[in-house]
């Protein structure tokens, strides 16, 4: 029975994977698209590969410098040595300056004020200094600045903090690479699961894969606290119109809808606030308000959604003359769809891609400016018709 399920389910998947790419009318398109999407997928691939292979073979060549250097003694002249630990400290204390280093045979001598909870990260970082063999701790501790003249003023920049890899914003590629391991071997473990452990597990598994193949943070991967950058989407189209009639044209917000596939309506309100009404999955409709940040006739608009809006996002478009007399158009625009990066990601496999709804939209805008008509959603529209 088992195996008659799969087979049927399997059937039916290559039954509509057939007519989406063999259609009369689109499938020609649809198969060009997905094998051009296929060669540039082949090409970021083999970079990513070429460059995670120099990068785990550089710091595999570092971590062995680090340990025969650990191994060997390394014998400095004392200006050299001190000059390194300087160079150390200056991200872990608040007043670096405040601390005297002298150095003797590999000894660190260490004076002067510090405060109490800054001693213990001082010691360490000296310690792992190449050539420090001892430490000796003179130091002055402080609960509190008070009145002690070395503690006084604004504390020094921690430039030099060392964050682990894995709680930084960026990746290397070689934490890249063992995230999607760990990933993967989640995903194999959790397919032997059963109930709540297995979805645990295949969770943290796709979440970690996600995070390796995209490079980006959690907040902006899963949605949350990521505010309006999840995902940013920027294009760049010439228009064979004045720069005058371009910007005009775009400043009205309520001929969006006539270009716009899924809106569906904006409506002016107070001030520079706007009321939008877009088609959501399914065709459930979703409705938020904007509000205009920076206008400046024919050469920029940028905009953001208000606190509470359904699907945070802000955009800046800039118009530019060229020189033959047709206009540039630089769009780029960051939102936060429902679930993030990977809401995105699903809406695309899904056929709801909002950077190729934006590519269709930007297709008609300039059909309407250049030819005067274009269609929306099966119907003709004319650019005499616009408000």
């Amino acid at each position: 029975m088992k195996n008659l399920v799969v087979t049927l389910i399997s059937g039916v998947g290559l039954g509509v994977g057939a007519s989406y790419f063999f259609d009369p009318e689109r499938g020609r398109r649809r198969r060009a698209r997905a094998r051009d999407k296929m060669l540039s997928a082949a090409h970021v691939t083999g970079g990513a590969i070429d460059t995670t292979s120099r990068d785990v073979a550089n710091r595999t060549q570092g971590l062995l410098a680090g340990i025969r250097s650990r191994l060997t003694r390394d014998d400095v002249i004392e200006p050299v040595l001190v000059e390194r630990v300087r160079a150390r400290i200056g991200g872990v204390v608040s007043h670096p300056s405040s601390i005297e280093v002298t150095a003797a045979d590999g000894r660190i001598t260490l004076r002067g004020p510090i405060l109490a909870h800054e001693v213990d990260r001082l010691i360490r970082r000296v310690a792992v200094v190449r050539g420090v063999r001892s430490i000796d701790s003179q130091l002055q501790v402080h609960q509190e600045p008070s009145d002690v003249p070395g503690l006084q003023g604004a504390p020094a920049r921690r430039r030099g903090l060392e964050r682990f890899e894995f709680f930084q914003t960026q990746w290397s590629p070689t934490a890249r690479l063992l995230a999607g391991i760990a990933g993967g071997s989640l995903g194999l473990v959790a397919a032997r699961q059963a109930g709540l452990t297995g979805l645990a597990l295949g969770a943290a598994g796709l979440t970690l894969l996600a995070r390796a193949a995209t490079n980006l943070e959690l907040k902006r991967l899963l949605g949350v606290g990521g505010g309006r950058r999840a995902v940013v989407v920027q294009k760049t189209i010439d228009v064979a119109a004045p720069l005058e009639d371009v910007f005009d044209f775009w400043s009205r917000y309520e001929n969006f809808p006539r270009f716009m596939a899924h809106v569906r309506e904006v409506r002016r309100g107070a001030g520079d606030r706007s009321h939008w009404t877009v088609a959501g999955p399914g065709g459930v409709p979703i409705r938020w308000d904007t509000e205009v940040t920076r206008f400046e006739p024919n050469r920029l608009i940028a905009w953001k959604t208000v606190e509470g809006a359904p699907v945070a996002h802000s955009g800046m478009v800039r118009f530019d003359p060229n020189p033959d007399g047709t206009t540039r158009v630089d769009i780029k625009m960051s939102y936060n769809p429902p679930g993030g990066a990977m809401g995105h990601a699903v809406a695309a496999f899904l056929g709801s891609d909002p950077k190729r709804a934006m590519d269709d939209d930007l297709v008609r805008f300039k059909s309407l400016l250049e030819e005067g008509r274009t269609r929306v959603r099966g119907e003709p529209v004319k650019l005499n018709e616009l408000g």
